[in-house]
């Protein structure tokens, strides 16, 4: 039994690296034609020289932030704000709405989402049955996950969210073999199964996704007999990683170029940094290039133990945006950043919010480079500057090269709220 989805799953990295910077060009240069968002966005670029990942780097990163704000005030003539290149019609078989609210089409090719490939790594197979409990309601995760059991040849029994009884009911008769959802729902579905006496013995896998889940609970599920894969998946983007049986960090998607950057910047990080999630999809419906996806995480080295050669990420780590409110004003990392663009000695700036409510304490920690100018003038320019962006006094700290966390933090709220 072939292993593998496709043969794009196992092609060189070199192969892969050049055949996506190929399409980056393309898709690029399709956004900006038919884009009127990534028309302005990207005015005045040449997209043929958008071919490799330094020229990438260059280019903005559109947060959701501003997707949303393009979309609320161009609602009344394009729902989408400019982004889509899909007309209503057999072309876009659905809309959806995300909390904020956000619109997102789908398009009529098969997998649109791409989420075959997360499935079949995780052991789904033609002819079995999914027990697909995301929501059905206004936004689009059941049909993502729907969308890739199709493609692996399964059918769906579209069981929604809530009715839990009822559930147990249809999954002790109709048998399916793998279960997409939250974990924290599937959970609930195994402990009400061991109080009724629901049998779910046919259940032996699930890609679950839209919370974190943990290697305790993915322990804990592997203990009731069901092997957990944990997908990586937004409404805007589609499947962007998934989980093998390897459990060494997540598998990039065929179709989507990812960087790290450093929260609050378009700046990619080190390598092994943890950092924000920047996302560019190939996908020509929806282009979207560098999509910040406000998550934290950070790529990994080599390859999947399993064969696939695609990068790896760490998985969710957190958010990214850490904006903050001190002494009622609002601090974001991007400010962060702006202090350390001052001073070419920091290499790594990390805002350290402490004390209790009301009585708010700030203290910059700087990763700096040694010599250079004298340490107590060095404190206090950055000091001026925390003054000068912020408008907010703090303390300033020195600190050893590769001393600070590689968590992804720039903004550390520790203030205790007893």
């Amino acid at each position: 039994m072939n292993p593998f989805f496709d043969a794009l799953e196992t092609r060189a990295p070199a192969q892969r690296e050049a055949e996506q910077m190929a399409a980056l060009a393309r898709q690029v240069a399709h956004a900006q034609a038919h884009s009127p968002a990534f028309a302005e966005i990207l005015s005045g670029v040449d997209a043929s020289g958008v071919n490799s990942r330094a020229a990438l780097a260059k280019l903005p990163v559109t947060r959701k932030s501003s997707l949303l704000a393009r979309q609320r005030a161009q609602v009344a003539r394009d729902a989408f704000g400019g982004f889509s290149t899909l007309v209503r019609g057999p072309a876009m078989t659905r809309l959806y709405a995300s909390p904020g609210p956000i619109y997102e089409p789908e398009g009529a090719t098969r997998d649109y989402w791409r989420t075959g490939r997360a499935l079949f790594a995780a052991g789904f197979r033609a002819g079995e049955l999914v027990h697909n409990a995301f929501s059905y309601h206004m936004t689009p995760g059941a049909f993502i996950l729907e969308s890739g059991a199709h493609a692996v040849g399964c059918t769906v029994f579209p069981a929604g969210t809530g009715q839990t009884e009822q559930q147990l009911q249809a999954m002790a008769e109709l048998r399916p073999e793998g279960y997409t959802g939250t974990p924290s729902f599937l959970r609930i579905l195994i402990e009400k199964a061991a109080e009724t006496g629901a049998d779910l013995s046919s259940l032996t896998k699930a890609v679950v996704g839209g919370e974190a889940c943990p290697p305790s609970l993915t322990a804990w599920f592997a203990e009731r007999g069901v092997a957990v894969y944990q997908t990586y998946a937004t409404a805007d983007l589609g499947l962007v990683a998934y989980e093998t049986a390897a459990r060494e960090g997540l598998v990039l998607e065929e179709q989507v170029i990812v960087e790290i950057v450093r929260p609050g910047t378009d700046d990619p990080v080190a390598e092994g940094e943890v950092g924000e999630l920047v996302v560019t999809t190939l996908n020509p419906a929806y282009p979207l290039i560098r999509f910040g996806t406000g998550d934290l995480s950070a790529m990994l080295p080599g390859a999947c133990p399993t064969g696939r050669t695609a990068p790896r990420i760490k998985g969710w780590m957190g958010r990214a945006d850490q904006t903050t409110k001190v002494r009622g004003m609002f601090v974001h990392p991007s400010q962060v950043a702006d202090i350390a663009r001052r001073f070419p000695q920091i290499r790594k700036a990390r805002l350290v919010v402490s004390g209790e409510m009301a009585s708010d304490q700030l203290c910059l920690r700087v990763e700096a480079e040694p010599g250079g100018q004298a340490t107590e003038a060095l404190r206090e320019s950055i000091a001026a500057a925390v003054r000068d962006i912020t408008k907010l006094r703090g303390e300033v700290e020195l600190v050893a090269p590769g001393s600070l966390p590689n968590d992804g933090k720039v903004i550390e709220d520790a203030r205790s709220y007893r």
